[in-house]
C-alpha cells in the first residue's frame, strides 16, 4: 500500500459510511518531525471495511512491503566480514564484534559509565507484525500468505544491527542534571524515565490472580502519590519475564494470565505512539478490552471527557530478585525529541496497534540501574497527551547483555505492569 498524504485520508470511507472504530487525531509533538509511517501517519482504523478495524488493509500493506525488507536483509548478509558502514555510523551483525570495537576504542571508559552493544533497526520504513493470536495463522485458505508473512516476521529481526552506546547510572541522574532527583515526577517529565521505591506485599508474582489482587492496587497507589496532581490511575495488565523459569509458561488471556516470558526484547523500541496511546486508552475505558485490572464501563462521552484532560501511559518494572544479567535500559527524551520514530503495526483480528522503533544516534542518552534491587521500580513514559514540547512524550528502551556479569549469571526476573494515569 502506498503512503498518501495524511490530509487526503481524513475522509469518510466506502460510500460515505463512517468507520465504527475509534480513529484518533494524530497529535504530533511540537518540534518533532512527522513519523515514518504508512498513510501519512493516520491510523489503519480509518481503513475499516465490514467491521475489520482496518486489519485487511494492514495485511495488504505488509504483503506489499516484503520485497523492500528482503533487500535490507540481503545487504546485511552479503556485506563483507567486519563492521557495516551505515549513514548513522558503524554497525555490527554480532554482539561480540561490537563489544570488541567498544573495548578496542575505549568507548564509555569514564568513571560511572558502561558501554554496551544495543540493537537498532536500520530499516527506515514502517514495519508489520501479525500477532500470534491472529486467525490468519490457522486459516488453511491463507497458508500462502501466512508463509510469506512468517518469513517477513523473521526478516524484522534480521534488519537490526548492533551499535555502541554508553550507559549512565540512573541513580546518579542528579550529577548529570543538577537539582533533578530520579525519584520524582519532574524527572519523568524531563527525561521520560524515573525510579520509585516499593515494598510489595505480593508473595508470588507467578500467580496472576495474586498479582492483580495485591500488586495492581499497590502500583496504582504508588502512581497517585508519585503524580500528586493526578486523579486516577489504572493498571491494566502485566508481564512476567524469567528466562530460567521451569514451570508452566502458558498464556491464557481469557483467564487474565500473561504466562511467563522466556525472552527479552533485544531491540530499541517504545510500546506506544501518537495514535496508539489514545487508542489503547479509549478501548480500555469504553470496551474494557484486554484489561486485567478493575473493570471499566465508560460511555463514549465519559471517555471523551476523561481524555480531554492530560493522561499518560507508564510502564513500571520491578525485579523479583536483584538483577544480574539482561538488565533493562532506558533512553532519555531530550536526546531523541527531534528524531522521527518508525511505526511498527501490530495486526490483531479486531484492531491494528502501533509501536515504534528508532534508528541509531551516537548521542542517545541511555540509563540503566546496575544490580537493580526488588524494592527499586524503574518507570518509563510510553505516552503523554501533552504534545507542546513542554514535557517528554515517551522514552524508548530495550534489554541488553551486561558484559561485566557472566553470561550464565541469573537472568532478570521481573514483573512489568502497564498503567494509565489521569489528571
Amino acid at each position: 500500500m502506498d503512503q498518501p498524504n495524511m490530509k487526503e485520508n481524513i475522509r469518510t470511507l466506502d460510500g460515505g459510511e463512517l468507520s465504527s472504530s475509534y480513529i484518533p487525531p494524530l497529535e504530533l509533538t511540537e518540534g518533532q518531525p512527522p513519523p515514518i509511517a504508512a498513510n501519512g501517519g493516520l491510523s489503519y482504523m480509518s481503513f475499516e471495511k465490514n467491521g475489520d478495524a482496518g486489519t485487511s488493509a494492514a495485511i495488504e500493506a505488509a504483503l506489499a512491503q516484503i520485497e523492500d525488507g528482503k533487500q535490507v536483509v540481503n545487504m546485511i548478509e552479503n556485506a563483507p566480514p567486519g563492521p557495516i558502514k551505515t549513514k548513522w555510523g558503524l554497525g555490527f551483525r554480532d554482539y561480540d564484534e561490537c563489544l570488541d570495537h567498544i573495548n578496542t576504542n575505549g568507548i564509555g571508559s569514564s568513571e560511572g559509565t558502561l558501554a554496551l552493544p544495543l540493537a537498532y533497526t536500520i530499516f527506515e520504513q514502517p514495519t508489520y507484525s501479525i500477532v500470534p493470536s491472529n486467525s490468519l495463522w490457522k486459516d488453511p485458505l491463507r497458508s500462502t500468505e501466512a508463509e510469506l508473512l512468517r518469513d517477513n516476521e523473521d526478516g524484522n529481526r534480521r534488519r537490526n544491527l548492533y551499535f555502541p552506546q554508553v550507559m549512565r547510572d540512573a541513580r546518579r541522574i542528579g550529577e548529570y542534571y543538577p537539582g533533578l532527583t530520579p525519584n520524582s515526577s519532574e524527572c519523568l517529565d524531563r527525561l521520560g524515565l524515573s525510579l520509585a521505591h516499593l515494598e510489595s506485599k505480593c508473595t508470588n508474582f507467578y500467580d496472576s490472580a495474586e498479582v492483580q489482587r495485591v500488586f495492581y492496587p499497590e502500583i496504582e497507589n504508588l502512581l497517585l502519590e508519585f503524580f500528586p496532581d493526578s486523579t486516577d490511575a489504572l493498571v491494566f495488565n502485566h508481564d512476567i519475564f524469567d528466562k530460567d523459569y521451569a514451570g508452566d509458561r502458558t498464556e491464557d488471556q481469557d483467564a487474565k494470565n500473561p504466562g511467563v516470558n522466556s525472552s527479552y526484547v533485544n531491540l530499541v523500541h517504545n510500546d506506544l505512539n501518537d495514535n496508539s496511546g489514545r487508542v489503547r486508552c479509549r478501548e480500555l475505558l469504553t470496551k474494557n478490552l484486554r484489561n486485567f485490572g478493575r473493570e471499566l464501563n465508560y460511555s463514549e462521552a465519559e471517555a471523551e471527557a476523561k481524555m480531554s484532560r492530560r493522561f499518560l501511559s507508564i510502564n513500571l518494572a520491578k525485579p523479583m530478585e536483584t538483577v544480574e544479567q539482561f538488565p533493562f535500559v532506558l533512553c532519555a527524551w531530550p536526546s531523541f525529541s527531534d528524531q522521527p520514530y518508525i511505526n511498527n503495526y501490530r495486526i490483531y483480528d479486531d484492531r491494528v496497534g502501533e509501536t515504534t522503533r528508532f534508528t541509531y544516534r551516537s548521542d542517545h542518552e541511555w540509563y540503566w540501574i546496575p544490580r537493580q534491587t526488588p524494592t527499586e521500580v524503574s518507570m518509563l513514559k510510553c505516552y503523554d497527551s501533552i504534545n507542546d514540547g513542554s514535557v517528554s512524550r515517551w522514552s524508548f528502551h530495550t534489554a541488553c547483555v551486561d558484559p561485566t556479569v557472566p553470561l550464565d549469571a541469573s537472568c532478570r526476573k521481573n514483573v512489568v505492569v502497564r498503567a494509565y494515569v489521569f489528571y
